[in-house]
């Protein structure tokens, strides 16, 4: 039941229109005073709904509907199946209190491809390629892993097929649904790569259940910390494999947090940060240009094109930056102001690391310590490599790592 503060309903509709919608539904439209909604939706409703139609306005904006509450109007907006699913109710409930708006969501095409694959959706990646990349999709990439992926627009398939190809996954069987749940409902399948049709209806969604060639990159789309050094374009300036586990370990990342990765060298710990959860959020700080290509390479190569990057040295680069709820700072601990403004800017509760090599950068993080408390701990590495006939162990450089919490 709709509260009595409430202005906006927001109606989700499927390809069956007006037809399928429930009770709930349709008195909200005979209510409204103005119906939003995609010209698609609009038309979608039978002359017999007396409120004043409203396509949204190009390019999108929020405003158009907070508009029609200054104006004192009861207002509808039309969506795509589950308008809390990579729809518009998701976007509305950003800037609009929930007493204020009621949501009436139908199947979503995530569902009907569901229940037609017999997918059980708690067990899959849901995406949108809606004005996202495909390198977004990198972190779901692995043999047997179930994908639904909204495109955005009908060379998505096309697009997406030779995209896994190119990285391994030509095996991988694709279906593709057009209008799901209309009468011109239509379902394509082929292998990725030996798909055929260049272009598809443009509203259309994608399941594929991958299938890994011999030649996949498989280490690439492991899900723990710790990817191999080869897994990433550098220089030598990377935290080595072995520590970044440890490290991320110690910034704990956790869904939504904020990570300012400072001193970033090749993104290692802010593309690491960012592929332990979805929502996870990173800033990485770098002055070297040539490292900040490495880190555009990077982010995208391994499934985190939304990686920030800030061109510029720390501490001067940090103004004006979102607050951190972990900061990471692989160089630069000796640098004035460094340390400080990271720690002024965390968060309360946040989690500052930091590593050091060298005799000035550990002196610095001692001395740092004894102010504000912590903990040091000195991680040492050996491998074995040959030595003739025999092995040794080759030491690394020890690397003193640094970890505190604010209070």
């Amino acid at each position: 039941m709709q509260g009595t503060h409430v202005w906006l309903t927001v109606v989700g509709i499927g390809e069956d229109g007006y037809a399928g919608l429930g009770r709930a539904a349709r008195r909200a439209l005979f209510e409204a005073q103005v119906v939003m909604g995609g010209a698609r939706h609009l038309a979608l409703l039978p002359a017999r709904v007396r409120a004043r139609r409203k396509p949204w306005p190009q390019p999108f904006s929020v405003y158009s509907v907070l508009a029609q509450r200054e104006a004192g109007l009861r207002v509808c907006v039309l969506a795509s199946g589950d308008p809390m699913l990579f729809g518009v109710g998701a976007t509305l409930a950003r800037c609009i209190a929930p007493e204020e708006m009621a949501v009436l969501p139908a199947p979503s095409s995530l569902s009907l491809a569901a229940a037609q694959l017999g997918w059980a959706l708690q067990d899959v990646a849901a995406v949108s390629l809606v004005g996202r990349p495909l390198d977004g999709l990198r972190r779901h990439l692995h043999a047997g892993s179930r994908v639904l992926a909204l495109s955005a627009d009908g060379r998505t398939p096309a697009a997406l097929a030779a995209w896994l190809a190119t990285l391994g996954f030509g095996a991988t069987r694709l279906t593709v649904f057009e209008h799901l749940g209309g009468e011109r409902e239509r379902r394509l399948d082929g292998r990725a790569d030996a798909w055929q049709a260049s272009k598809v209806a443009a509203l259309n969604l994608v399941a594929f259940e991958c299938a890994a060639d011999a030649n996949a990159n498989a280490h690439a789309w492991t899900l723990t910390p710790g990817l191999p050094d080869e897994a990433y374009l550098h220089d030598g300036q990377l935290t080595k494999r072995d520590v970044r586990a440890l490290t991320l370990a110690r910034l704990a990342p956790t869904a939504g947090a904020l990570l300012w990765d400072v001193g970033a060298g090749s993104g290692s710990i802010g593309i690491e940060w960012m592929r332990a959860h979805p929502a996870c959020r990173a800033i990485a700080i770098e002055s070297n240009v040539e490292r900040q290509r490495f880190i555009e390479h990077n982010r995208e190569a391994l499934g985190v094109p939304a990686l920030q990057l800030v061109a510029g040295r720390a501490p001067d680069a940090l103004a004006g930056l979102a607050a951190p709820d972990a900061v990471f700072i692989g160089g630069g601990v000796t640098v004035p102001g460094v340390l400080e403004t990271c720690w002024d800017r965390l968060a309360s509760g946040g989690r500052l690391v930091a590593n050091a090599v060298t005799v000035q950068s550990e002196a610095a993080l001692v001395a740092w310590r004894a102010q504000h408390g912590g903990t040091l701990t000195r991680i040492g590495i050996g491998e074995a490599e040959p030595l003739g006939r025999f092995d040794t162990w080759r030491q690394a450089l020890p690397v003193t790592l640094y970890e505190a919490t604010k209070p």
